[in-house]
């Protein structure tokens, strides 16, 4: 599967705003919108100002990045949210909370979404107790989060775990430190999430 292998940090400097990409890093001084806010490459004398078509896009690139998707899968996750009863926008910013990798990084049990990922690739994530390795693969209110019993001898759950007590878990998940299990309390609703992106370019961006 493609991937995007260049620094994350050139994608926060490219859309104007931290994206979380690096986790904790993205707090402190090394964070690169804090040393170098400018966009990445040549820039102009002058900066022309963005078409609505062009502020559409980068609302979209903004999202995609946040979720560290490509774009045929965000297209396919936008088109779910079409087919689905109700604001098309609001729709496609659940689905992208209820993805694997996401919740996992939602729990604490990664400092980023890209780490969330690499997580549930290499098999430390248990769904209802059943292996899950799909990152994009989407939960349902009253499922469990745990991890793979092997997973919590290693040293980075150990360090991890420690740091429970000071995460901050949205409403809609609930976890068991002491066991290091999460649950899914309720779907998420778009006022619960806090979006670095505007829903309505994203979907005016896909309807022209």
């Amino acid at each position: 599967m493609a991937r995007y292998t260049t620094a994350v940090c050139r994608l926060c400097r490219r859309s104007g705003d931290k994206l979380m990409l690096k986790g904790s890093r993205c707090f402190g001084p090394k964070c690169a919108m804090e040393r170098r806010g400018k966009p990445p490459g040549h820039q102009p004398m002058r900066r022309r100002r963005l078409s609505d078509r062009g502020v559409q896009l980068r609302e979209k690139q903004k999202a995609r990045y946040s979720y560290g998707m490509l774009e045929k899968q965000f297209r396919r996750f936008f088109e779910a949210a079409e087919r689905q009863a109700g604001i098309t926008g609001e729709n496609l910013l659940v689905l992208l909370e209820r993805r694997l990798d996401n919740i996992v990084y939602r729990l604490g049990f990664a400092d980023s979404r890209s780490q969330g990922r690499q997580l549930v690739r290499h098999g430390h994530i248990l769904v209802n107790g059943r292996k899950v390795d799909v990152p994009s693969y989407l939960i349902k209110e009253g499922d469990t989060i745990s991890w793979k019993e092997a997973s919590t001898k290693s040293g980075y759950y150990e360090q991890m775990a420690q740091g429970f007590e000071s995460k901050v878990i949205p409403e809609w998940l609930s976890l068991d430190i002491e066991k290091g299990v999460g649950q899914v309390i309720s779907l998420p609703t778009p006022s619960d999430i806090e979006a670095k992106f505007e829903l309505p370019g994203i979907v005016e961006y896909y309807s022209r």
